[in-house]
């Protein structure tokens, strides 16, 4: 039997805070099993948010002082988590961290996530791997998604797909013995935007959507965008968002009509890619999974089995999936799947850092 415990950490593109997840691992008769030992997620604070969220117009000098103070950022509140849980650290294998993607783009060879692991590495005194995407681009991936891996090793028992609503839907399912997966559509990201506009974080249990009206026009036009018709291996971005989703909505549209058509296109591009894929259920995950309006939708245009697991699984799965492929990177263990990205092969990725002392 060989053990390990790893803690995951993952910072997603809605920018709705960093979840923490200390994960023990044990290795025996052929399969990994995983107990969740504790968790915690901590919001950004209003500085770090602010660059966040201008991130597109920052220099060079600036991407680096935000690399290294996300980095600081999130050693400290690792120190504190293991303070807090009582967590000796000599037992912690490592730290795997996703980092805060500020740049996707496959297609011109870079993918770039920040949170500087060797700044993480020497204020706790533990390893980190992070970097997890940058090795698929280079071998003409995707770099994306990561988590189907985790999906297949960990949950295969729950359902015949995985879907995660998080800033974008992205799904993972097996066909023919080959595990697939795909970014769908845009998830909370245009959500949380929207719902600002009416002086909210996010659509709590997507009340706003829900008194809002279906703009036909719009509906049809996101409907019609050409990301839905390719096939394979492919990701989204928020520059993809920014070039492609936004600009298709009037600069006086009716807030609350926007919302309740945005939540009519995930639902349609959703059911439409279960329904294409004849997937007869669906273990979903992500913050989506808490918008009441947004899941009756789903689950009105959808006859399969729909599994919605306890609240931490909901809240914490990526960040178990990334403690995941830190514990593979560490068993030098591919952790990444060419099948589901695009990429010439599987490879072990990830970029480790030490302490140094």
């Amino acid at each position: 039997m060989l053990k390990k415990e790893i803690i995951g950490l993952m910072s997603g593109t809605s920018l709705d805070g960093l979840d923490i997840a200390h994960v023990e691992f044990i290795y025996e008769n052929n399969k990994v099993k995983y107990k969740l030992m504790k968790t915690s997620t901590i919001a950004y604070p209003t500085d770090l948010l602010e660059h966040l969220h201008n991130v597109s117009s920052l220099g060079i000098d600036a991407i680096e002082i935000l690399n290294k103070n996300i980095g600081v950022f999130f050693a400290n509140q690792i120190n504190i988590f293991i303070s807090q849980n009582k967590i000796s650290k000599k037992n912690i294998d490592g730290i795997a961290s996703h980092g805060q993607t500020i740049l996707h783009q496959p297609e011109n060879g870079f993918t770039l996530q920040i949170g500087c692991g060797s700044t993480i590495a020497y204020l706790t005194g533990i390893k980190v791997i992070n970097d997890f995407r940058t090795l698929d681009v280079i071998a003409g991936g995707q770099g994306a998604p990561l988590v189907p891996i985790g999906d297949f090793d960990l949950f295969d028992s729950k359902a015949d797909s995985f879907l995660n609503i998080g800033g974008f839907c992205n799904i993972s399912f097996r066909k023919e013995n080959v595990i697939q997966a795909f970014d769908i559509c845009p998830g909370n990201l245009p959500l949380n935007h929207f719902a600002g506009k009416l002086g909210h974080d996010y659509d709590h249990n997507g009340s706003l959507a829900q008194k809002g009206k279906i703009d036909n026009d719009l509906l049809n036009t996101l409907n019609s965008i050409d990301f839905y018709n390719k096939k394979g291996a492919k990701s989204l971005g928020t520059e993809w968002l920014d070039k492609n989703f936004f600009t298709k909505f009037k600069k006086d549209g009716n807030p609350e009509n926007t919302l309740r058509t945005i939540c009519e296109h995930i639902s349609n591009q959703i059911i439409n890619c279960l329904n294409q894929y004849q997937l007869n259920s669906v273990f979903m995950t992500g913050g989506g999974v808490k918008n009441k309006f947004l899941m009756s939708l789903i689950r009105e245009g959808y006859g399969g089995d729909i599994v919605v697991p306890d609240e931490e699984t909901i809240d914490f799965k990526e960040a178990i999936v990334f403690a995941y492929l830190g514990y593979k990177y560490l068993s030098n263990e591919a952790n990444t799947v060419s099948s589901v990205t695009g990429a010439e092969r599987s490879l072990s990725a990830g970029v480790l850092h030490k302490p140094g002392y």
